[in-house]
């Protein structure tokens, strides 16, 4: 399949974040990279721990809850063995102050955000356990980009349309999608009365389930993608970065406006559960935790990934990233804690792998993740 950007005419440089309090609140986002080799492992760092540390909860989740449960390929939780042999939905849902609040989006196990044009951001949530979710959404259109980080879970990419963009990467004879605009695909989804058009467009997983049986789609797995995409480890013993001693940084607090200045998410660290709670000022709207209409929960995760991409502009605002590429930055945070690392994605289907400064790839923490996809150029901070 050819990549979405075959040229790219800018390459911006990362910029030294800095901080809104003292200088040292924040440190600098690039630790120097001793030249790893993605894969080849190096001995890990020997200065002394930081005192500071977050508290780190455990729990012995050794044995599932009942018998017949597996571990989940997105987030390592137990989950029936059903759920976990299904194909997951990768849903384009809108992030802006009229497509609030979104309906089971604290369903998803795994959360993409990346900007769109305007600056405004749209996120698509990778879900398993789909089927029984009676409301999803609100649902808006694909873009390209955001289709090759689908293709890494074999999923169904639910949406609404999108610009002439995407049309050679739907035509291709792999991707398989279910468009609301379409008169075979509409039957899985449906309006409500309580918010005006764009944004009142839903998903239900009975819908998706039918359409795709009736496009001949299979719910199992293809295997097209690989069979390990993240590395976990469990709940009783986590990775609490207290390997890298002080090449970990706090990171109790992160701040996205930098990167999202329309959307302006950002994270706080509870040491109670161990979780990072999001929350988000749209512009034109208040400020204050980013609530699930359908739970009328928080969105949670366990681990962020931050990932610096190139990206271009194709016209009339809308952005092409490159989602194919290696050795570029990013961040880690889980526990309280943050690393520099570098990731790389060398094909479509293949999952983007994340490295540590000694060329280690990374271990996540049993729950869900957040990946926000930021423009190079742009900073963010945390402390």
């Amino acid at each position: 399949m050819k990549k979405i950007i075959p040229h790219l005419f800018l390459l911006a440089v990362l910029m030294v974040f800095t901080a809104c309090g003292r200088e040292d609140d924040i440190p600098n986002p690039i630790i120097t990279d001793p030249d790893p080799s993605p894969g080849v492992s190096s001995p890990l760092p020997t200065s002394a721990p930081d005192s500071t540390s977050p508290a780190v909860v455990t729990e012995d989740d050794s044995k599932p809850p009942r018998e017949g449960m597996v571990r989940s390929h997105l987030t390592n939780e137990w989950v029936d063995v059903d759920v976990a042999t299904t194909r997951p939905i990768a849903v384009m849902i809108p992030n802006e102050s009229g497509a609030v609040p979104h309906y089971n989006l604290s369903k998803a196990s795994v959360l993409y955000e990346a900007n769109v044009e305007g600056r405004m951001t749209r996120m698509m949530g990778i879900y398993e356990d789909w089927e029984k979710l009676d409301k999803i959404g609100n649902v808006r259109s694909l873009r390209a980009y955001y289709a090759y980080w689908a293709f890494e879970w074999d999923a169904f990419i639910v949406h609404l349309g999108g610009p002439f963009f995407i049309n050679e990467l739907i035509a291709e004879p792999n991707t398989q999608n279910i468009d609301g605009l379409l008169g075979t695909d509409s039957a899985a989804f449906f309006r409500s009365t309580d918010r005006s058009s764009p944004h009142n467009a839903y998903a239900t997983g009975n819908g998706l389930a039918n359409v795709a049986e009736r496009k001949g789609y299979s719910l199992s797995f293809r295997g097209l993608d690989d069979a390990e995409h993240f590395r976990f480890t469990s709940k009783l013993n986590p990775n609490t970065l207290e390997q890298y001693n002080n090449d970990a940084k706090n990171a109790t607090y992160i701040d996205m406006s930098g990167c999202y200045p329309l959307t302006r998410c950002y994270f706080e660290y509870n040491e109670e559960d161990g979780l990072y709670y999001r929350s988000q000022h749209l512009s034109g709207s208040t400020d204050g935790p980013h609530i699930d209409g359908a739970t009328g929960e928080q969105l949670t995760f366990k681990n962020i990934l931050v990932q610096y991409t190139k990206y271009e502009e194709l016209g009339e605002e809308y952005l092409a990233f490159q989602c194919h590429d290696t050795t570029r930055d990013g961040w880690f945070f889980t526990n309280g804690k943050g690393i520099h690392v570098k990731w790389e994605k060398t094909s479509d289907y293949g999952a983007t792998r994340y490295y540590d400064d000694f060329g280690n790839e990374i271990t996540l923490n049993t729950g869900k993740t957040m990946i926000c996809i930021v423009e190079e150029g742009d900073n963010f901070t945390f402390r």
